[in-house]
């Protein structure tokens, strides 16, 4: 009953009520996974009603066709936090030296492209262990078109995709989608 009654809530977008109804759920049945993906999805829906509604609809397909249903529900999730997050690093201002945790700044990242000789040999020593903390819109053209001009042409498009809303229609940021198309050519 407390079941369906999350799930009516998520579907309607009430994700505050259906993460209420879905906790309580985990609380008595800690086991439960259509409780623990409901909280996932529903605290999902309060920042992303979109990507909430089609990893739910997507779950409910797979659950009964696929075993590991959860363990694929959960990589998405967590896939999903790791790119925000490391989107959220690339565009957030960084106040005092402390924040940037174990990011570094794009002028840093520009010194060490310089010790190491290219863009692709930086990129790849710190790709997996270290986030690019850009402040400015230039420094973000740049760093799109060291990327996409070094081979990591998806990964350019990634974060153009994930970051057209944040410029909405500057034209600067739009034309780096030429310059991708450019390079993959």
């Amino acid at each position: 009953m407390l079941l369906e009654r999350a799930e009516g809530e998520f579907l309607s977008g009430e994700y505050s009520k259906s993460l209420r109804d879905y906790g309580l759920l985990l609380k008595d049945h800690p086991t439960l996974d259509e409780a623990r993906i409901g909280v996932y999805l529903s605290d999902l829906g309060i920042e992303s009603d979109e990507e909430a509604q089609a990893l739910f609809d997507y779950y409910q397909v797979i659950k009964s066709e696929k075993e590991n249903a959860v363990d694929i529900i959960d990589g998405l999730i967590e896939s999903l936090d790791v790119s925000k997050l490391n989107i959220q690093a690339l565009l957030n201002p960084v106040q005092e030296q402390v924040e940037y945790g174990d990011g570094i700044r794009y002028s840093d990242f520009l010194v060490l492209i310089e010790s190491r000789g290219s863009f692709r040999k930086a990129f790849e020593d710190i790709m997996f262990s270290t986030k690019v903390v850009i402040t400015e819109k230039d420094e973000f053209i740049d760093f799109v078109t060291q990327l996409a001009t070094e081979g990591f042409d998806e990964m350019a498009l990634n974060y153009l995709d994930a970051t057209t809303s944040l410029f909405g229609d500057d034209q600067d940021v739009l034309a780096l989608y030429n310059v991708v198309k450019g390079v993959q050519k």
